[in-house]
Formats: C-alpha cells, structure tokens, sequence
C-alpha cells in the first residue's frame, strides 16, 4: 500500500520513523512518501519537504508566518492527491495537518491520525473537525481515550512511544570518555528545545545560573537539524554541548532543566528530577491564557493530574527563580523522592505496549478491512 505522511516537527519525525519501520513489518510492498526530517528518511521513501521549513513557536508567530504556511498547504495538497496514497497518516501538528485532513477526506482518501492534536489543551472545539475528518484517531497519552469519548468520538490508545523508547535505550558504556566529561562530578541536563525560537527565549536563562554550581557540570542537549555554529553565542566556561545524545545524556544527569514538549516525558522517564521551563512573546502568552483549558504545560503533570514537577513558565521563568529552585530540588531529600515518586505513578498509567508496533497492526487492518 502507499502511505503518505505529514509529521511537522522534530518529535513527530522521530515517531512517525518508528511507525514507518512497524508499517514496512506488516506490509512489505509499503510505499511511502512524506513531510518529514532526518529519521523519517533513513526509513526509506520520498522526503517532500523538512519540518524545519515548518516550525513556527506561539500564537503571534504563526499569524504573522501566514503566507509561507498558506503557500506549504498548497504545495502539500497537489503533491498528495498526486501521489494518491491508500491513506494519509497525520503526526500531531493540528494547525497543518487538520487543513490537510480536510483535502484528503474531501478526495475520497483515508485519514488516520497518530499522536492526537493537543486539543484537549486548547480550542476543543477542533474535536468536530476531528470527527468529520479523521477515519480512525491513535492517541499515546491514557486520558486521551476519555476525552474524546465525552464527544462520542472511539479512539484507540495505542501505548506510548516516548515509554518504549526509553525502555528499549541501552546507555553507551563510554559516555563520559568519549564526551571528555568528568565522572566525579554530577551533571545538570539542559534541554532548551530543537528550535531556534525556543532555544533564543530559553537557554539563556538555563546556563545564567552556572556560577551557583560550580560542583556540577552543565551538558546542553543539542540537535543536529540546527548549525552547531550556532550554539557558539551560548558558550561559557564550564558548559558542555553534546548533540543527539539526549537519551545517553538523561541516564547519567541528575537533575534537568527542561523547555516544556516531549522531553519533558522523556526525563520523567529516566528518572532524573527536573524544572520546566517556558516562555513565549508577551502577546502569545497572553492569547494562550485565554484559550488554554489545563491546569499544567508539561507533560508529566497533565498525566499525573497533579504537580509532580515544577513550571516556571513565562515571568516566572528567570535566572533568580530557577536558581533557587534547583539548589532546592538537589538538597531537599524529600522533595527529590516526592518527584521520583510521581514519576513511578506516570510509568505505571503510560504502561509498556510497543505503541508503534500495534499502531502499525491496527492500521494495516483496518485498511484491509476497508
């Protein structure tokens, strides 16, 4: 069959890759063609475009990205109905890929959707477009079922593919050797995003407050879909730049300072206790207040249904608070073993299903049933 994919970041590229693998498993002559980045293309198939033509951060720049964004939409609807895939499988990234639900359901193509919009968050009323638009929806966060059953919309929960990730990842045993990183002293991971926008309002903040721990060694996780030239305006003494070692970075760091996205779930996983971080321009931050239904940003919270991590989001997020609420977090034992504890409970409600596999085996069935 022929399967044409849309994944518009860094996180979907790496899940939309581990679907295309389970996919080829239980569908030999798969085909595919795809909006996509770098692990997507090692699984073979045609790259359209990279999402990094594609990341826009907040409310305002999204609007102000308008035309560009307009003109991709075209571009992607002209390639797809020329390609005529059996179905076209959306990875997260609501605002382009609910559009191109929409074009293909209108040209008699099916639609499946894995990782669910965020909609729950915000503007639920995307759920009637997700209804009218998508044939079967592949949700990875439990309270996702719940959600769209209170629409009388059935969905499938799939596992999470972060947990499997994280399950499956086997440290490399020369870390510290090949990185030229001390092994006596602990370190402090510094996750600022993939993005030019979010690293710009993020890191320097994270790496201000170095100078209040000196016993520790900062390791910024840097990915290689930006310049590493462009890491060099962040350099200081005693900081670290690695790239694509997140994972390898998380199993040896002890604590974690980190943007809020998927690597968020991603540091809970490893057991490392951390701070989220986030800010935005004044004016997205405002509209998201708005509009924005949860109590929580990160996704260790959400899950949980309670605090189990600090937010410092927005003005709150500066050097001084951070400072203090990580000397906080690395000498307060019971603080440290709450967040662990938390972190247990997470595990327990993600569980350990091969999401990616089983995603794969219910698409290729209920496209064989169609």
């Amino acid at each position: 069959m022929k399967y044409y994919l849309i994944a518009g970041e860094r996180s979907g590229d790496f899940h939309a890759a581990h679907l295309m693998r389970e996919l080829r498993g239980q569908d030999a002559a798969a085909q595919f063609r795809f909006w996509g980045g770098d692990q997507m293309q090692a699984e073979g198939g045609e790259l359209v475009r990279h999402y990094q033509d594609l990341a826009i951060m907040g409310f305002v720049e999204a609007a102000t990205s308008v035309l560009k964004f307009r003109g991709y939409l075209k571009q992607c609807q002209a390639d797809l109905l020329a390609y005529k895939p059996d179905v076209l499988i959306l990875v997260d990234y609501a605002g382009f890929n609910l559009r191109m639900a929409k074009v293909a359901k209108d040209h008699g193509i099916k639609v499946f959707y894995y990782i669910s919009p965020k909609i729950w968050a915000w503007n639920q009323g995307r759920v009637e477009k997700v209804k009218a638009r998508v044939d079967k929806m592949f949700v990875i966060l439990p309270f996702e079922e719940e959600f769209y059953q209170k629409f009388g919309y059935n969905v499938d929960y799939t596992g999470n593919p972060t947990a499997d990730a994280v399950a499956e990842f086997q440290p490399a045993p020369d870390f510290y050797d090949r990185n030229r990183l001390d092994p006596t002293r602990p370190i402090i991971a510094v996750l600022p995003g993939s993005r030019k926008q979010e690293i710009e309002e993020m890191l320097h903040e994270m790496i201000a407050i170095l100078p209040g721990f000196q016993e520790y060694q900062f390791v910024v996780a840097g990915v290689s879909n930006l310049d590493p030239n462009y890491y060099r305006h962040f350099e200081r003494n005693g900081i670290r730049f690695l790239f694509e070692q997140t994972f390898d970075l998380l199993s040896h760091a002890s604590a974690a300072l980190v943007t809020s996205g998927t690597a968020t779930l991603e540091t809970a996983l490893f057991g490392v206790p951390q701070i989220v971080c986030y800010r935005t321009s004044g004016l997205s931050y405002a509209i998201g207040k708005m509009v924005i239904k949860v109590p929580y940003i990160s996704l260790v919270n959400l899950i949980a249904g309670r605090a189990v991590v600090k937010e410092l989001i927005q003005s709150d997020f500066n050097a001084r608070n951070l400072l203090d609420e990580l000397k906080t977090m690395l000498t307060d034992a019971d603080y440290m073993a709450r967040i662990k504890a938390g972190y247990a409970e997470l595990r327990e409600k993600l569980g350990q299903q091969q999401a990616a596999r089983k995603t794969a085996e219910l698409m290729v069935k209920y496209l064989k049933e169609a």
